[in-house]
């Protein structure tokens, strides 16, 4: 495993994240999601790769997931050795301080991610999303109290335009709060618009990029066409807002992942995973698992050194689309 600090943060991550939104009571629309019995090896083997970088959320399965992370946590490592993330701004009740950014939320959300995952600190807490509805004065000053008071090390976004981020950190800089570390976008070879504007100012800011849906959730990772998992024969074709999630120009992006992937004889997970990590702003990719081979796919990517023309050949077909799940 390779470590590296998080931006221009003194936080030091593994360059692979584990993505624990895997983790959680199983759901209709989420039946793939493991307990604790399932996603137990999966803890141990990503410890025994090296990842020490776990990520998630306070939404994911309504709590459960926070839940089985911090048991994992007692059971498998010392607290101190893994670097914790989780999220606050969905709806996790119909109370006045059940999603948003308002300080209320952010004051209570904190409060329950804790508990759920036995924990009195995380390392990284992040904004799920931007929210309209809350002054940005009053988001930033309550995330840096967190920081303050110990609840959390650092802060992070997540998914926004770059305005929209660019003002959050502003603010935070005039008033003499915390800032952001770090960026948590999807990005993937057939959802690149983060290239136009928030790669950019993240570079300026010296801000990590940890990309979530690094594998489009498993589009990149098998023949264009091929729906052999549950997660596949369940994915959506568009996000919440009716915007498609993948082009049929995309087979032509797949289909040049799959000849790289058998011309170095690795996984189309592996090459596919090696270009975001080329990319010089992404810090660590969060990959999601539910099964062994997931994460020695995801592993495998530090070693894979891309050549310029499969790069190009691996880019070429892309299509500008619209950001989606924001």
């Amino acid at each position: 495993m390779d470590y590296t600090r998080l931006g221009t943060s003194g936080l030091r991550v593994s360059r692979i994240a584990l993505g624990c939104m895997s983790f959680g009571t199983p759901s209709e629309s989420m039946p793939w999601t493991l307990d604790d019995d399932a996603a137990a090896p999966l803890f141990q083997q990503a410890l025994e790769l090296g990842i020490t970088f776990w990520d998630t959320a306070n939404v994911y399965g309504l709590g459960t997931s926070e839940e089985i992370v911090g048991r994992a946590l007692r059971k498998y490592v010392r607290r101190d050795d893994i670097v914790l993330a989780t999220k606050v701004f969905n709806r996790m009740h119909d109370g006045p301080g059940g999603s948003g950014l308002s300080r209320k939320a952010i004051m209570e959300n904190i409060d329950a991610s804790l508990s759920r995952l036995g924990t009195d600190y995380v390392d990284l807490y992040q904004i799920h999303r931007f929210d309209p509805d809350t002054p940005v004065e009053e988001t930033m000053e309550a995330l840096h109290d967190v920081v303050k008071v110990g609840k959390a090390r650092y802060l992070g976004a997540s998914s926004m335009y770059a305005w929209q981020f660019a003002t959050m950190q502003h603010t935070a800089q005039a008033n003499g709060w915390t800032r952001f570390v770090s960026m948590q976008d999807q990005y993937n070879l057939v959802q690149r618009e983060e290239e136009r504007e928030m790669f950019g100012l993240l570079a300026h800011q010296g801000v990590g990029g940890i990309p979530w849906s690094p594998l489009a959730a498993g589009l990149v990772t098998r023949p264009w066409g091929e729906q052999s998992t549950s997660r596949a024969k369940s994915n959506p074709s568009t996000d919440r807002q009716g915007r498609p999630l993948f082009l049929d120009s995309d087979k032509a992006i797949v289909d040049a992942v799959q000849r790289i992937a058998e011309t170095h004889g690795v996984a189309m997970a592996s090459v596919a995973l090696a270009w975001v990590l080329n990319n010089p702003v992404v810090t660590a990719p969060i990959v999601g698992a539910t099964k062994a081979h997931h994460l020695t796919d995801a592993v495998a990517a530090l070693d894979i050194q891309l050549a310029a023309d499969e790069v190009e050949a691996l880019e070429r077909a892309y299509t500008p689309r619209q950001p989606t799940y924001f």
